[in-house]
């Protein structure tokens, strides 16, 4: 049986928050070191002044592992970092992306089940707004990030398509004005639920996922390198199993939905 990972989604928050120089909350979980270490080499005692965190939704550890050749390859050679992530309980999208950016666990945020109320403890946003720091959410409507973070004084992109949400992130990154770029792709958990995890449709998504990560690495270096140190995540929210032979999904206690993993560049 597979191991539960180690390092949780929670520490993503403070580890954000410790790239842009900005003191994580009292309540928030640690950082992850192995990034703020690989931060340090890449750009010594400077600190990142950029921080662009893309979302991919329900991309578990075994469906990289499984598809690493065929998709995940290119990811691999085009990043500094690899880290293996925890979820929390319930491994859902408005759970587990509450987790990422406050840096509490379930029972602290208080989102405990598929649910989307308006976030009211202090949030990686709300440290970041404090310190005179300019962000950006990017997402399609009615999902999770586009909800559970609003009414806090930051901008909000909130489109119908993914590739409104891709598109838009570039431009934000070409004009050059956010500290913190979110931006969430819901594609590959969209068709996971519909066919499989395994499907021809969901393989195509991660193929989308990899690709548009791919490509803002690629926008930022023509962009911002030399300009800013830039922070660049590929963290997904949890994992995902077939239920019933054939359909997608997740919420179980087990490596399969609770398992998923996190890459890092720094340009």
């Amino acid at each position: 049986m597979a191991d539960f990972n180690k390092i949780c989604i929670t520490q993503v928050a403070a580890t954000a928050l410790s790239l842009l120089d900005v003191t994580p909350g009292a309540e928030m979980a640690q950082p992850v070191d192995e990034v703020l270490s690989m931060a340090q080499e890449k750009f010594g005692s400077q600190k990142c002044d950029r921080v662009v965190m893309y979302n991919p939704d329900a991309i578990a550890l075994w469906i990289y592992e499984r598809f690493h050749k065929r998709y995940f390859s290119k990811l691999d050679n085009n990043t500094d970092l690899r880290i293996p992530m925890l979820s929390v309980f319930p491994p859902v999208t408005p759970v587990c992306f509450g987790s990422m950016y406050s840096g509490l666990q379930p029972a602290q945020h208080r989102i405990q089940s598929y649910v989307k109320p308006i976030l009211k403890c202090e949030t990686i946003f709300d440290r970041l707004l404090a310190a005179g720091k300019k962000v950006a959410i990017v997402s399609t409507e009615g999902d999770s990030i586009s909800v559970i973070f609003l009414e806090r004084q930051m901008d909000y992109f909130i489109f119908k398509t993914v590739k409104e949400c891709n598109d838009k992130a570039a431009e934000l990154i070409k004009k050059d004005e956010y500290d913190l770029i979110v931006l969430y792709n819901t594609d590959y958990d969209y068709w996971m639920h519909r066919c499989s995890p395994t499907g021809i449709f969901a393989r195509n998504a991660l193929r989308k996922n990899v690709k548009e990560y791919l490509a803002l690495k690629k926008l930022i270096e023509a962009e911002w390198k030399g300009k800013h140190h830039t922070a660049l995540a590929f963290a997904p929210d949890h994992g995902c199993h077939c239920h019933r032979v054939v359909l997608g999904t997740h919420g179980i206690n087990e490596p399969c939905d609770m398992n998923t993993v996190h890459f890092w560049s720094f340009v």
